[in-house]
């Protein structure tokens, strides 16, 4: 049986959050902690601690999660740490919510100035 790959979030020295995608949760954990890369994230933002993780049997739905919990808000990836699923679900309402407020708005600036 292959690998599972595993989606983690670190929280970090600074209060920020780091997620990332491994086959080897334990050795990224102690690659991250030992600051191998200088250049890396969370190099100067040490100690960090890990907050959450799911395995995935498939690389590309974990890459797919990263990339995507990489775009979220702090207190989306917050909810998430706490299985907070319905404040998730609250977020992402308020977040298109306020999309559609401001299309709106757009669309409203542009008739007024197409005049």
């Amino acid at each position: 049986m292959p690998k599972p790959y595993i989606v983690y979030i670190l929280e970090c020295a600074d209060g920020t959050y780091y997620t990332g995608t491994t086959s080897d949760l334990s050795r990224r954990l102690s690659t991250h902690e030992a600051g191998a890369d200088p250049l890396a994230y969370t190099y100067p933002r040490r100690p960090v601690k890990l907050k959450w993780a799911q395995e995935f049997h498939s690389k590309d739905d974990a890459l797919r999660l990263e990339r995507q919990i990489k775009g979220w808000s702090k207190a989306k990836k917050e909810a998430l740490i706490n299985n907070d699923y319905q404040k998730i679900h609250d977020i992402v309402k308020e977040e298109r919510r306020k999309r559609a407020s401001t299309m709106l708005s757009a669309k409203t600036r542009k008739k007024r100035t197409s005049h």
